[in-house]
């Protein structure tokens, strides 16, 4: 059921709709317009979620178009979700649709903080033998490179290979194992090393030795998550599932790693692995 309401006093005029079949209106907003008849133009005021961001748009109530100052009006708007019963699931989906990149950048911060904390639980022997600045550093990591590089990088891969058949989703595997994985794991360990203090020939040098293993390390493992990801999940969920795949990993090897006594690589290195990194 469709509902508008135009009240109009000289140059103010108030604008109401619930319009929820419209595309771009999905939700009740309220507009307070201002026309300036001098200057052609007018500002909007309008608290509602429009799949998109501040900018000038077209006020569509049903079929009926209004046309303020020859048809363009800006538009400030203000995400507002207090008249809206969400969860958090709810919420979380609406971000990432709304906030994409801000969204996936702070989740792969979130998950691989707590990867590491896991980690590390799994073998210390007091609680004063927590690396709290590990824990940053992989934060960081997650948060301003390995995010939105997962953003650029799933949506790359939905607009060129759109399709979810069985041929379309194991080039997306080979395409992520050649391509994605090694440039990751190599920004991952040059990344690390810089922050430990290692030189320009010791970074190299780590590179020689630790990352073709690594990579050959997860091939049983992350295949499978690749193909499970780019079959099922939706493109805008797939960083999401990526990282939570990189949560159990470390958690595995973890385990793994403790039960053989190998606690030097627990110290020194952080088991988190995307497409190749761990």
């Amino acid at each position: 059921m469709e509902r508008k309401t135009l009240t109009r006093h000289d140059d103010f005029s108030s604008v109401s709709c619930n319009n929820e079949n419209a595309n771009e209106h999905k939700h009740n907003c309220t507009a307070n317009v201002y026309s300036d008849s001098k200057h052609n133009q007018c500002t909007v005021t309008t608290r509602s979620i429009l799949r998109g961001r501040p900018g000038y748009h077209r006020l569509q109530c049903g079929s009926t178009r209004v046309h303020i100052c020859l048809s363009l009006f800006k538009i400030q708007s203000t995400l507002s979700f207090r008249d809206q019963e969400m969860g958090p699931l709810s919420w979380y989906l609406k971000m990432l649709d709304v906030r994409p990149l801000y969204t996936k950048s702070i989740s792969a911060g979130l998950i691989y903080a707590a990867a590491d904390l896991t980690a590390q639980m799994m073998t210390m022997e007091s609680w004063g033998s927590l690396n709290i600045i590990r824990t940053l550093r992989m934060s960081m990591f997650g948060l301003f490179f390995l995010g939105p590089a997962q953003h650029v990088w799933f949506n790359f891969l939905g607009r060129i290979l759109p399709k979810r058949d069985m041929t379309t989703t194991f080039k997306k595997l080979v395409v992520g194992q050649i391509f994605y994985g090694p440039t990751c794991t190599a920004v991952f360990f040059i990344y690390n090393a810089f922050l430990q203090g290692e030189s320009a020939s010791e970074v190299g040098s780590r590179l020689r030795r630790d990352l073709v293993p690594t990579l050959t390390g997860g091939l049983m493992y992350w295949p499978v998550c690749d193909f499970f990801t780019y079959k099922i999940i939706p493109v805008h969920l797939q960083p999401l599932m990526n990282s939570s795949f990189s949560y159990l990993w470390t958690i595995y090897l973890t385990y793994m790693a403790s039960n053989r006594g190998e606690h030097r690589s627990l110290k020194s290195t952080v088991f988190v692995q995307v497409d190749g990194i761990w």
